[in-house]
């Protein structure tokens, strides 16, 4: 596995690599899975898709300081490289990109990326300017990266939307690949923040998937009023006193357009929720 730490030196490794799997005989496709590091095994399912998929995969470590508010964790977010490198070689990674914030962001770097409507709602309309900063990192790292394909987690559904957006718009050659949420055998999803919560606060957040599943069963045995299912996640949560609910929307898959009155299938029911410190978000797709 190569470490890069800079753009030239994360081209040179691709191109070294492509050249030694077309002297093997077995060219193929380069995938790329972005992270911002803390790595769990939500981030190793991206990995196993792009092993799957690729003859070359890239994992880029970066915890990006423009998707970050003022307010918001950027110095705390955890980190631990030295456990990540070592992950990525365990997943079978080609090349590790784990650039410094100056090479991402050179001195007098003026241009950010805005996908419009997408990124201002929910979680946009919650933390302005955080779509901002991913589609700009998310279009600086495809750039550099040059593969055929990106790979996102389910989880941030919203920011896969953006990306997804993002590519189509700038007519981004990257494929953006949308893999499963992943979860603790107790429901919660993995979350490199999961680490911040208390024990307490933890058994708390099992409320999330508690309520997202309730909907589900409801959906499924016929109910199609939007407020009925909102009502199912929230009863959930609001049944736990240290929860504190920023938001339950059951929107539009295409537009996120929030729904009112009877629900047409495919449906994203997303949520975020704090616990202390700690804010939280999960989702599920309504389908037939």
């Amino acid at each position: 596995m190569q470490i890069a730490r800079t753009i030239a030196e994360y081209r040179a490794h691709r191109a070294a690599l492509l050249a030694a799997r077309a002297v093997e005989g077995r060219p193929g496709l380069v995938g790329v899975v972005p992270t911002m590091g803390y790595l769990h095994e939500g981030h190793r399912s991206l990995m196993r898709c792009a092993r799957a998929d690729c003859a070359i995969v890239a994992t880029t470590i970066f915890v990006n300081p423009t998707q970050f508010g003022p307010n918001e964790d950027f110095t705390r977010y955890p980190r631990d490289e030295a456990r990540d490198f070592a992950i990525c070689e365990a997943e079978g990674v080609d090349i590790v990109f784990a650039p410094r914030v100056e090479e991402m962001y050179p001195a007098g770097a003026e241009t950010t990326v805005s996908v419009g409507r997408l990124s201002t709602v929910l979680e946009g309309a919650a933390r302005p300017g955080h779509f901002d900063g991913v589609a700009t990192v998310v279009t600086k790292l495809f750039s550099i990266a040059q593969a055929d394909r990106g790979y996102f987690g389910q989880k941030d559904a919203q920011q896969l939307m953006v990306i997804r957006r993002l590519a189509e718009d700038l007519r981004i050659p990257t494929e953006v690949v949308g893999c499963p949420i992943i979860r603790e055998p107790d429901g919660l999803a993995l979350s490199s923040r999961n680490v911040y919560l208390s024990p307490e606060e933890r058994e708390q957040a099992l409320s999330l998937s508690r309520g997202l599943r309730a909907a589900e069963a409801a959906w499924q045995d016929g109910v199609r009023d939007a407020d009925s299912l909102r009502r199912r996640v929230l009863d959930e949560i609001e049944a736990q006193p240290l929860a504190n609910v920023d938001y339950v929307s059951l929107a539009n898959q295409g537009t996120l357009d929030e729904l009112r009155g009877a629900v047409g299938a495919p449906a994203l029911l997303s949520l975020a929720v704090r616990f202390g410190a700690t804010r939280l978000i999960d989702n599920i797709l309504l389908t037939p």
